[in-house]
Parts: C-alpha cells; sequence; structure tokens
C-alpha cells in the first residue's frame, strides 16, 4: 500500500503545481494516473488476501452524480455530448483517487506524513507564489505568458483558485498549533510553515479568499470552545497565529488587499456581471428541473439563457451550488445535499469521539478547510478546478476518518508490546 501512498501524493502536488490540471494533458495525465493508482491497489489487494477493503458513505452521492451523467448521455439530455463524456471521465477520476484515499490513508503513522506532506505542499507553492509575484510580469514559471488571459498568482492562472489552495490546506497546519497536533518543539516550524501562506493568501489579493480565510478562522474558535479541555491553550495558539500573521501581512500585502476590496480591476468579474451570470444559470436550471442541461455543458447552453452579453464566453457561473443545479437539476441537487449532510454529520461524530490531541487536530484542520471552500464557492468556481476539487475529497475524507486512540492509549500499547517482548526473568 505504500506505492499508493507515494503515487496519491504525488498526484496531489503535481495537480497543483500543473496550472491547477485545467489543462486536456494534465487532464489526461491525471485521469491515466487515477486508473493505474486503482490498478496497483488492486494489485496488492489480490496479493495480500488480508488486507481489508473500506467503505466511506461519501462515495455514495459521487456515484450519483456519475449515474446523473451517464443518464443524461444515454437519452440525450445534454447539448455537447462530448464534454459531458469528459466530466464523466473527471468525476470517474474523483471518485477513484477518493476511494483509494479512503483506502490509503488510516493509520496514525500514514496521516501524520500525508498532514506533513499538506503542510509542506502548502508553504511550498505560496512561497514561490510570492516570489513570483514580485519577480515575474503575468508569467506563471517564469515561462509560461498568459496569452488567453488570466491574473495568475503561483502556478494557477486565477489568483482565486490560488486561494482556494491556501483555504483547504492552510487549516492542517494551524490545527496542529491550535489543537497540540504535534510536540512542543516542532511549534515554531509549523508557525513558520502557516505564516508564510497566511500572507501569500492576503498578497493574492482574492476578496473571497480573504473573506472565507477569515471565516476558517471563526471556526477554528467554535472548534475550540467546544472541546472541552484548557481553553486558554486554544486563544494563545490562535493569539499567537494570528499575530504573526497579521505582522506578515502588514509588511508584505495589507496596502493589496485594502485596494482589490475597493475597486475593480480591468478583466475581472464584477459584482454586477456575477449576478446576471447567476440569474442565466438560474433560468437555465428552471428550464431543465428535473436532470439539468447536462454535466460539464452549461457551456453550451448559457448563451440561450444570457441575461448579460458582453462578447466573452461564460463556461462557469463563479458560484458552484448553482452550476450543480444548472447542470444536473433537482436530482444533482439532492446528490449535494447528501453529501454535506453525511459530511458534517459523520465529521461532528468523529471531532466529538475520544481521541488524541493529533487526531482532533487533523479532524478539525480538515472541517475548517472544508468550510472554508464551501463559502467561497459561493462566489467563485473552486471546486471545478480539478486540484482544489481533489484536495477538498481528501479533506472529506479526514474529516470523517475514524478517530485514532488518545496519545496515552498509544503509549499503553506500546509499554504493554515491550513488556511481551523482553524475556521472562528468572
Amino acid at each position: 500500500m505504500k506505492i499508493v501512498r507515494i503515487g496519491l501524493c504525488t498526484l496531489f502536488a503535481f495537480s497543483v503545481l500543473a496550472f491547477g490540471t485545467v489543462e486536456v494533458w494534465s487532464q489526461s495525465l491525471f485521469e491515466i494516473s487515477a486508473g493505474v493508482l486503482f490498478l496497483l491497489w488492486a494489485i496488492v489487494v489480490f496479493r495480500d488476501s488480508e488486507v481489508t477493503i473500506y467503505w466511506n458513505p461519501l462515495i455514495w452521492p459521487i456515484l450519483g452524480i456519475l449515474a446523473i451523467g451517464i443518464l443524461q448521455l444515454l437519452f440525450g439530455a445534454t447539448p455537447y455530448r462530448y464534454i459531458t463524456r469528459l466530466e464523466l471521465l473527471r468525476f470517474g477520476a474523483y471518485l477513484i483517487i477518493f476511494f483509494l484515499s479512503v483506502q490509503a490513508f488510516r493509520e496514525r503513522p500514514d496521516l501524520k506524513k500525508l498532514a506533513w506532506f499538506l503542510i509542506f505542499l502548502c508553504f511550498g507553492v505560496s512561497l514561490f507564489g510570492i516570489i513570483q509575484h514580485f519577480t515575474s510580469e503575468g508569467a506563471i514559471y517564469w515561462l509560461r505568458p498568459l496569452r488567453a488571459g488570466g491574473d495568475p498568482f503561483g502556478p494557477y492562472v486565477n489568483r482565486n483558485h490560488f486561494a482556494g489552495f491556501v483555504e483547504l490546506t492552510l487549516p492542517i497546519g494551524l490545527a496542529m498549533l491550535v489543537f497540540r497536533g504535534v510536540q512542543r518543539d516542532v511549534y515554531p516550524l509549523i508557525g513558520l510553515l502557516a505564516i508564510v501562506p497566511a500572507g501569500a493568501l492576503i498578497l493574492s489579493g482574492s476578496r473571497g479568499g480573504i473573506i472565507s480565510f477569515a471565516f476558517e478562522i471563526a471556526v477554528f474558535w467554535l472548534l475550540a470552545r467546544s472541546y472541552k479541555t484548557s481553553e486558554r491553550m486554544h486563544f494563545v495558539g490562535i493569539g499567537i497565529v494570528a499575530l504573526a500573521a497579521l505582522a506578515l501581512i502588514a509588511w508584505l500585502g495589507v496596502g493589496r488587499a485594502i485596494e482589490r476590496f475597493s475597486m475593480i480591476h480591468v478583466g475581472e468579474v464584477t459584482v454586477d456581471r456575477r449576478v446576471s451570470m447567476f440569474r442565466g444559470a438560474m433560468h437555465l436550471f428552471a428550464a431543465h428541473p428535473i436532470t439539468g442541461v447536462g454535466l460539464g455543458a452549461l457551456v453550451a447552453a448559457y448563451p440561450r439563457y444570457e441575461t448579460f452579453y458582453d462578447g466573452k464566453l461564460v463556461d462557469h457561473v463563479h458560484n458552484d451550488y448553482i452550476e450543480l443545479l444548472a447542470e444536473t437539476g433537482l436530482l444533482g441537487g439532492i446528490c449535494g445535499l447528501v453529501f454535506l449532510w453525511i459530511l458534517f454529520r459523520q465529521a461532528k461524530v468523529c471531532y466529538a469521539a475520544e481521541q488524541g490531541h493529533f487526531s482532533r487536530a487533523l479532524h478539525a484542520g480538515a472541517v475548517t478547510g472544508v468550510c472554508g471552500m464551501l463559502l467561497h464557492s459561493f462566489v467563485d468556481f473552486n471546486l471545478h478546478i480539478p486540484s482544489n476539487a481533489l484536495l477538498f475529497l481528501l479533506l472529506a475524507h479526514l474529516a470523517t476518518s475514524p478517530p485514532l486512540a488518545t496519545d496515552a492509549a498509544v503509549t499503553r500499547r506500546r509499554v504493554r508490546a515491550r513488556e511481551k517482548d523482553m524475556p521472562a526473568s528468572e
């Protein structure tokens, strides 16, 4: 199973670094890699009959979306069959990666490695974004200009999607501080690795990202309040992180953030334009209320329901919820609601269970990241960016994963194991 875990982490990093996996070549590699990883897992299971196959109930609503897309193809309920097929392939790859994550990341050592991987990935990509921001004139990796337009930050074509990446990965590091998920002597390192992404988020100038990050801090506070132990520790941890982040923000980008909130830049989607897209998508949903217009087919069907024409192509309406309704109708909306209901029901049970500090920190960080992304999805389409969709599903698994034993229980088991290995005294 180790090779599957390494493959999954490599795929997560690739999906982020390959411009968020929004181009045909990167999407193809992502889908092929998902199939290869599933084959490797199947070989492992075939060779070891003792391997347990786990099931996460969140798989059901994902299967529901896939079933809707298949029905749309079979009954001709999509005006763009080709793109619906592509969306089915992508959702199939999402399902495979989510399923493999459920199988591969369950034990404490593997989850600790995954947490550190996410922390370093967040730090590395954020540091790269800051350096690129000050040294590159609108080109990704200093070599890739955006001829079709865009507002890049880090490896992402759109600054808002970089912000979405940070919203998903930064809470893991913050949770390790707030809930004592790591040893005390590691706090300074975790603090540094968490502060840089916070500064990069503000520097990116994403208004939705800044608001969502503030919301995540509020979620942390609520989770800390509900954790029945020394509340002083929680507030000290939150205060230290907040003060350090504010210091970096003041140095890097407080003026940038204020400017972003006070004016609209050329090429950006205005509030009025977003509202017009919401209305157009809702008109599309009203015309196809049961099964929607077709998975991924909004780009083809939207012009007929356009309420404001500005000559630009609309492939997403900057609201993941409305877009889900427009493309999959009430059936897709029900699947989405079931997904959220299962997610938060399971997450609540797992977080409230008796568990160790690391396990509680992991659950808190995952829940916080999911909440931040769900809020941002009201004004953007981060969940249609494959890299961010993958990370969202990974956090959904972590939020609903079984609680790990308390640290004291782990210590007792280790002591008993050592005692069994000791030779009996004469």
